[in-house]
C-alpha cells in the first residue's frame, strides 16, 4: 500500500513515515512540505492514500484536497492534524475526504489509513463526537419515502458513526459483504456518491 505525506513540519513526516513503515506493509511513496505538492506527488506515485495537514504555508491541505479530487475524483485523502475547528471539519466533509484525523490519535492511524483504502469514511474519537452538532439539520428526513427500509437507516445510523464494515459487521451480526450491499444500496436510494456523503446527509437532515 503506498502512502504520500504532506506536511510542512519534516519532523513530523519523518515520524509517520517511521510510524507507517514499521511492521506494516505500507510504504511511504513520497513526502511533500506544501498543499501544492499534493496534486503532483499524487499524479506521480498514484498512492492509495494521500495524507493531508491542514494548515500548511502557500497552500491549506483543504486546498490541495480540492485541487487533488478536481483532477482524480477517485483520490482517497485523510486529513490528520492537530486542529479540531469546527469550520475545518465542516470544509473537509463537504470536500469528500475519507477522513479526518488528529495527531494525538496516531496510534490508529494504520487502521485508519486501511479502512479509509478500502473506501471507509474515518473520524478520530473527537471529532465523530462534534458532527451531531456541527451537521444536525432541524427537520428529520422521510426515510421511508425513498424506500429505505428500518435495517437500512440502521446502517446509515453505524456508517454516520464512522463505524468501518467490519465493525458494523461485528455488531449486526451480519457479514462484511452483506453489509457492503447494503450500504451501496442506500447510497443509490439516496443517490449519494459514497459514505461520506452518506454520513453529511445523516446529520444534515435531524439526526443524532
Amino acid at each position: 500500500m503506498k502512502v504520500v505525506i504532506i506536511d510542512d513540519d519534516k519532523l513530523v513526516s519523518m515520524s509517520l513515515k517511521m510510524i507507517l513503515e514499521n511492521g506494516t506493509d505500507i510504504e511511504v511513496a513520497a513526502v511533500g512540505e506544501d498543499g501544492r505538492e499534493a496534486v503532483s506527488l499524487y499524479k506521480k506515485y498514484s498512492p492509495d492514500i494521500l495524507l493531508l495537514d491542514i494548515r500548511m504555508q502557500y497552500m491549506t491541505g483543504l486546498e490541495a484536497a480540492r485541487n487533488v479530487l478536481a483532477a482524480y475524483p477517485d483520490a482517497k485523502i485523510l486529513f490528520l492534524t492537530t486542529f479540531s475547528d469546527d469550520e475545518y471539519i465542516i470544509e473537509a466533509l463537504e470536500i469528500g475526504v475519507k477522513g479526518y484525523l488528529l495527531k494525538q490519535d496516531y496510534e490508529g492511524l494504520v487502521p485508519a489509513i486501511r479502512a479509509a483504502a478500502s473506501g471507509q469514511i474515518v473520524f478520530g474519537g473527537k471529532i465523530v463526537d462534534k458532527l451531531p452538532g456541527l451537521l444536525g439539520g432541524t427537520a428529520a428526513y422521510d426515510y421511508a419515502a425513498q424506500g429505505i427500509t428500518q435495517k437500512e437507516y440502521e446502517m446509515i445510523q453505524l456508517v454516520a458513526q464512522g463505524l468501518s464494515n467490519k465493525e458494523i459487521a461485528e455488531k449486526t451480526f451480519l457479514s462484511e459483504g452483506t453489509i457492503r450491499n447494503y450500504i451501496s444500496t442506500v447510497l443509490e436510494k439516496l443517490n449519494l456518491r459514497d459514505r461520506t456523503q452518506l454520513a453529511v446527509f445523516y446529520y444534515q437532515n435531524g439526526g443524532r
